[in-house]
């Protein structure tokens, strides 16, 4: 458990395994530990360093909005931090924007890009998903109290009191139109997509954004020489608030981990 001073950040992250490093990004309002259920079989051969991002789980605020860009900025800074020329870096929910952002803004320092239940662009989640997201304001931290999320935050944050602050800065972030067709598109990093097969993003924008990074295009041929670099997995029995803890995706995402840079997914 330690703490890298950097960007005007105190930033927590813990360490488990020896191997290749793998960049673990949790969703909002959670912590690194939300891949608890799943952190023996990632850290069974590999080096993995779970994050707590800005103002989420034991790093404080800090006086600036929450942007997945910024947080990819200070994942990058992180991965220097440690010494590394580079890392594996997967992401969930916000966790999962923010590891785009770095493969789009920092591309030198991924290796291999996992996403989960993300889209590239706000519209790409089910429109009642869109509608709860408008529907998200700085008035829900009390509500929000008697969550398990305010639990964990009570348990783990260095201030309890920026409670308020955390539930408004997300209502910020959940409001943005982001759309990064554009760079998506040109991305070059291994990319792989896991959805929940009753997700919070839409069927066709999972298809879109496969065939943004030039999956689903052509057949692979017989022999799979055209198979494409990206790779996507749809997980069963999962929905957009429960993936990140599925016994099926350590299984699922370790083969794609694995492959070295100059593999095919």
């Amino acid at each position: 458990m330690s703490y890298a001073d950097l960007n005007g950040l105190s930033l927590y992250y813990e360490e488990h395994g020896s191997g290749e490093p793998l960049v673990l990004l949790h969703g909002g309002i959670g912590a690194g530990e939300m891949f608890g259920a799943i952190l023996p079989e990632l850290s069974a051969n590999r080096r993995v360093i779970a994050v707590d991002l800005q103002g989420h789980g034991r790093t404080a605020d800090v006086d600036r909005p929450f942007r997945p860009e910024t947080m990819a900025d200070d994942i990058a800074a992180l991965i220097e931090h440690l010494g590394l020329p580079q890392a594996d870096v997967m992401g969930y929910s916000l966790g999962g924007m923010v590891a785009l952002r770095m493969a789009i803004q920092h591309p030198q320092r991924v290796r291999r890009l996992v996403l989960v239940s993300i889209g590239f662009k706000r519209a790409g989640s089910h429109p009642e998903v869109v509608e709860a997201m408008d529907q998200f304001s700085p008035e829900l931290a009390d509500v929000l109290k008697q969550s398990p999320l305010y639990e964990r935050y009570s348990r783990l944050a260095p201030r309890v009191e920026a409670w308020p602050v955390l539930i408004a800065k997300t209502s910020g972030l959940l409001n943005d139109d982001y759309d990064w067709t554009a760079e998506t598109e040109r991305l070059e990093t291994p990319t792989m997509l896991v959805y929940a097969d009753a997700d919070s993003v839409r069927p066709a924008h999972i298809v879109e954004f496969y065939g943004l990074l030039g999956g689903g295009l052509r057949d692979a041929s017989w022999d799979g020489s055209l198979r494409p670099t990206a790779r996507l997995a749809i997980l069963p029995g999962t929905t957009h608030y429960d993936i990140y803890a599925s016994p099926a995706l350590a299984p699922a995402v370790i083969p794609f981990l694995d492959a070295r840079a100059a593999d095919p997914a």
